[in-house]
């Protein structure tokens, strides 16, 4: 149950267009003045580093977040907004330069959250909780961020709705165990219930597994029924089939895409991303099959 560490995974692909799409909601529900509240469901540790043992092992983010570090060619087309503003992020985490530093989600929301908008974040994993607490705590954030050693699709809840009435709720675990594709769609629907005017965003691994492709189907059926707008992105880098070495060895690759659901999106989200989605499958393509795709409705 506790075998996931994201440190792993940090600012790979999958970390590019989550942490791309968070952005641009958080900045743009952030233009009222009115209170935000944040529910992070699977916060991790908050803070990695690129430099270290864990993300030196897998080197993801060096096909993910580096490459759009790296400097771009005098030719290459400038970033839009989005993935830009992403970079630009990253890149204050880590002011001296290079990138030391990748900043999960709840140090991204952090970042851009006010004084007086609240932040809960939860963390099952007991190290990666002991972490998150140890790295919150430096930032001397008061009451404003609430750092919960729970089950966050069992307690999340409990903050909806926020007494602002405004509130992102972020859910993505891990998937590593097949009752999370289930436990996400329960959990959704229970918040939504409870709250239906939040905005909510779904992280999801597009894998060769039935549960993974029937999230987003079901998902969209429970904004639909409910008659409320939805926003789908997804990220594929490269191609999923098991490759066969010289020795004849066969390889799985590893995660080839991934994907965000949003209920209640931001109407501004869907320009920025129909521009960002297709430079990002090309900056950050492993092979021929990298591509990118939005769908939206309601």
């Amino acid at each position: 149950m506790f075998s996931y560490r994201h440190a792993f995974h940090a600012g790979n692909h999958a970390d590019v267009l989550k942490h791309t799409v968070l952005i641009a909601v958080l900045e743009h529900l952030l233009e009222k003045d009115t209170a935000l509240t944040v529910v992070d469901t699977h916060a991790g540790a908050g803070l990695y580093r690129l430099d270290g043992d864990y993300a030196g092992t897998s080197g993801e983010a060096a096909e993910g977040v580096l490459r759009l570090l790296a400097a771009d060619p005098p030719d290459a087309p400038p970033m839009p907004e989005a993935l830009a503003r992403y970079v630009a992020l990253v890149r204050e985490f880590n002011p001296k330069g290079g990138a030391r530093v990748y900043p999960g989600s709840p140090f991204i929301t952090q970042h851009l959250l006010r004084d007086h908008d609240k932040l809960k974040l939860y963390e099952l994993h007991p190290t990666d909780a002991r972490t998150l607490a140890a790295n919150i705590a430096q930032l001397d954030a008061g009451r404003r961020i609430a750092v919960l050693s729970e089950d966050g699709f069992g307690s999340a809840t409990k903050f909806l709705p926020p007494p602002s009435r405004r509130a992102l709720v972020l859910c993505d675990p891990s998937y590593e165990i097949k009752s999370d594709y289930g436990r996400v769609l329960d959990f959704v629907g229970g918040a939504f219930k409870r709250f239906a005017t939040g905005t909510y965003a779904v992280w999801y691994p597009i894998i060769p597994r039935p549960e993974a492709h029937d999230l987003p189907r079901r998902l969209k059926t429970m904004a639909t029924k409910a008659g409320k707008p939805w926003l789908h992105a997804t990220l594929t880098v490269k191609s999923s089939k098991i490759i066969t070495d010289t020795a004849g060895e066969k390889h799985r690759p590893g995660l080839p895409a991934s994907g965000m659901f949003l209920i209640n999106p931001p109407y501004t989200l869907k320009a920025q991303l129909e521009a960002a989605l297709p430079q990002m499958a090309q900056r950050l393509a492993q092979d021929r099959h990298a591509t990118s795709s939005l769908e939206a409705g309601g």
